[in-house]
């Protein structure tokens, strides 16, 4: 059976910009070549991480060249964890928090370790978030999509990475939609 592949999108959450080129670099190292990395997104939509990672946090959305099968999801999400838990500080804090999701034709998926009502669980501590679907020509958000990744700025960066993602299938022979 064919599995579909899909366009890998990776949200890191930050509060230090010192640490983003090693971040980068690690990341391009476990994941292939960084293709789109988004300017520096002001996180103001909850303090949540607050107490754990500091103020004035911000966010960088990143992706990749290389598409990944859609059944890679728990792997990716694994390796995500063990980025996080390398750039902890000296009490065990994260400083960065990063979110891997899927981007394909028909929805973005993100991977957490959170479960809820909404959410699928994949295996190994992993669970599906069906966080944005494409409707009528956008994404589009659902009830239970965190507030950040509703906004417009969010959906209109997605579009654009769906278009590169559209471009990427029909240079491979996966077709359109």
């Amino acid at each position: 059976m064919h599995v579909e592949r899909a366009r890998l999108v990776v949200s890191a959450l930050l509060s230090s910009e010192a640490l983003e080129s090693s971040l980068l670099e690690s990341l391009k190292q476990t994941f292939g070549r960084i293709d789109f990395l988004s300017e520096r997104l002001p996180f103001h939509y909850t303090r949540y991480y607050e107490s754990e990672m500091g103020p004035s946090l911000y966010r960088r959305m990143i992706s990749f060249a290389e598409l990944v099968p859609l059944d890679s999801l728990i792997q990716i999400k694994l390796e995500t964890q063990r980025l996080e838990d390398r750039y902890r500080d000296d009490r065990g804090n994260r400083r960065v928090n990063l979110d891997p999701g899927l981007l394909s034709l028909h929805n973005f998926v993100l991977a957490t370790h959170k479960n809820y009502a909404h959410r699928i669980y994949l295996g190994d501590g992993v669970f599906a978030d069906l966080t944005l679907l494409f409707r009528g020509g956008s994404f589009q958000a659902l009830q239970w999509t965190y507030p950040d990744y509703a906004s417009s700025e969010m959906i209109h960066l997605l579009n654009l990475l769906r278009r590169v993602y559209l471009w990427q299938r029909r240079r491979e022979g996966g077709g359109s939609s």
